[in-house]
Order: structure tokens, then sequence, then C-alpha cells
């Protein structure tokens, strides 16, 4: 559904990782939609999906419930790391060797400290000043980098899981019912007895009921 959504809307999508399961389904599916707003378009699908439906394997006719859990993040972007002098401390010492003492009369190694991380580069190998100093800048600035990367997974990683919940039925969003052929938006009370058709990716409705409603409360928190 969300595939065929996504080229209804002209993104484009890549298949990053799928997990098949031995009833010819998949336990996982991860997929990248790719276009101009596509996030803001499929951040609605996030949380938790019932499905009401008979099994083919059902002789009795029962209905059975279960859920599928989307989650829907961002593509994190490169950083840049912009580094403000303001925040280093730099200390200027001599040298030392393997046994301790100095191997020059200069005062050219270098220990940068940046204080908001408290990270510490220390540089040596050099023996101008400058040419250690650029190297730990250098040094320092790919550190915070992989510290800014791995703040975005972690925050990924929460926004992951506050969407998926932990799959419970209470915490639906959506209910798919095939025997009524319904489907049922529960944050925005919108049911549509056309499940077939969204079936095929016909999901611009709901996205733009909830866009509409999101915009209502933004103003209504806002005290216009």
């Amino acid at each position: 559904m969300l595939a065929r959504y996504a080229e209804r809307r002209g993104f484009r999508t890549e298949e990053l990782s799928a997990s098949p399961n031995e009833a010819g389904g998949f336990k996982e599916v991860t997929f990248a939609a790719k276009g101009d707003g596509a996030y803001s378009v499929f951040k609605w699908e996030g949380g938790t999906h019932r499905v009401q439906r008979v099994p083919a394997t059902e002789s009795q006719g029962r209905i059975h419930t279960s859920t599928a859990t989307v989650a829907v993040m961002p593509e994190a972007e490169e950083v840049e790391v912009a580094i403000d002098p303001n925040d280093l401390k730099i200390d200027v010492y001599r040298s030392t060797g393997p046994g301790g003492q100095s191997v020059n009369t200069t005062d050219s190694a270098v220990r940068i400290t940046h204080l908001p991380t408290g990270l510490v580069v220390a540089m040596q190998d050099e023996k101008s000043q400058l040419q250690n100093k650029t190297k730990a800048l250098r040094v320092l600035r790919a550190r915070l980098y992989e510290l800014e990367r791995e703040r975005q997974q972690a925050e990924l990683s929460e926004t992951r899981r506050s969407q998926i919940g932990g799959g419970e039925r209470a915490e639906k969003i959506r209910t798919y019912n095939f025997p009524e052929n319904r489907l049922t938006d529960h944050r925005i009370k919108l049911t549509v007895h056309q499940l077939d058709r969204i079936l095929q990716g016909e999901l611009d409705e709901f996205t733009a009921a909830l866009a509409s409603e999101s915009r209502r409360r933004a103003l209504e928190t806002a005290g216009v």
C-alpha cells in the first residue's frame, strides 16, 4: 500500500532491507521514499495499523486481528561541523619523545580542549605549532562529526520507538477491516468503505485530513 502510494505521488522508492517469513509475507521491510516533500506525506503513516480479516486457513469464518507497525523517519543529513573558537581551550607545550624527554626546544605540541563536549585532542607529530594545531582541529572536527552522527541516530531510534510503540492493538492509528471493506483512521475519526481502493495506494484523502487536523490543532495551541 505504501509503495503504491509513493508511486502515485511521484516519489521514487528504494528497498533497503527485507526479512521474509515462512508464510510468504515479511517480518520486516525497510524502504526509502525519495522526492520533495516525501516525509511530510508519509509521516502520517507512522504507528500501529490493525488488520481484521478472515484468513484462508480459517474454517469457521472467524475474524482474526493482527497488527503491523510502521515507523517513518527523515533521512539524516550529513552535518557540517562548525567550531566556535570561543569553545576551544588551546595549550601549547614542548613535544616529548618515548622516554619523556623534550625532542625540541620550542612549544610546538598542541592540546585542544573542546569545552562544550570535553573532547581533548593533542598533536605533536609536526615540528611546527601551526601544523600541529591544524591537524588537531581536523581530528577534533571528525570526532565532533561522529558525536553528532551518534546523536542523530539516537534521536531517530527514539522517534522510531515512539511511533511503533509496543505494537499493541490499543495503540492503533488505523483499522483495516477486510470483511466490511472498511478503513478507519482513529486519529481523525474518518471511515471509508473502500479498502480495496486504499490498498492500491489511494491514501490522499487521509493525508489531507490528517494535515488539516494538525494545522487546526497548531492554531488552537497558538491561540489563533
